[in-house]
């Protein structure tokens, strides 16, 4: 009996060693296919950063390029004042201190002060020319911020976001 004891133990210690490097072999197993799929994982991750990195640099460019144009329009228009606006034009039209105040505080966004008084009586020394400049300059600053949102919006819309208000396409 001894024997058949001996002999019992020793296929009981060999199934019990079997079914632990099985059991060891099936972790290792699952911990491969946990380290590829997280890899895959990874890799997709760092291919859409690569396609939006990449289209980044498109709308830059592209940004970059239409703000450089709106420049040169706005820089060509206040070139042409003079022929729009000649010295008899100066002459002939007194720019008003209520109107330069005006323009100043819708530019900066400020309130008017109230106790300032009968501002429109005076002449502000300004010339009508240089108010054409700087409104032209104004709006010429306005189209490139529009355009830089719009590029912004568009860049956003290629990842994928959903922009909700203030946007002017669908």
């Amino acid at each position: 009996m001894n024997r058949a004891l001996a002999i019992a133990l020793v296929a009981v210690l060999l199934l019990a060693s079997a079914a632990g490097g099985g059991a060891w072999l099936t972790s290792r197993y699952r911990a491969a296919q946990q380290r590829a799929t997280d890899a895959v994982e990874t890799a997709a991750s760092l291919r859409s950063q690569l396609d939006s990195t990449e289209a980044g640099v498109v709308a830059v460019t592209r940004y970059v390029d239409r703000v450089r144009t709106i420049q040169v329009k706005g820089n060509t228009i206040i070139k042409e004042i003079s022929r729009y606006v000649p010295a008899q034009a100066d002459a002939a039209c007194t720019v008003p201190v209520g109107f330069v105040r005006l323009h100043d505080a819708a530019a900066t966004g400020a309130m008017l002060d109230p106790g300032a008084g009968d501002a429109d009586a005076s002449p502000s020394g300004v010339a009508l020319s240089t108010v054409a400049g700087t409104v032209t300059g104004n709006y010429t600053t306005g189209h490139a911020n529009a355009e830089q949102l719009s590029e912004l919006q568009q860049l956003l819309r290629d990842q994928g976001v959903t922009i909700v208000g203030g946007d002017s396409q669908p």
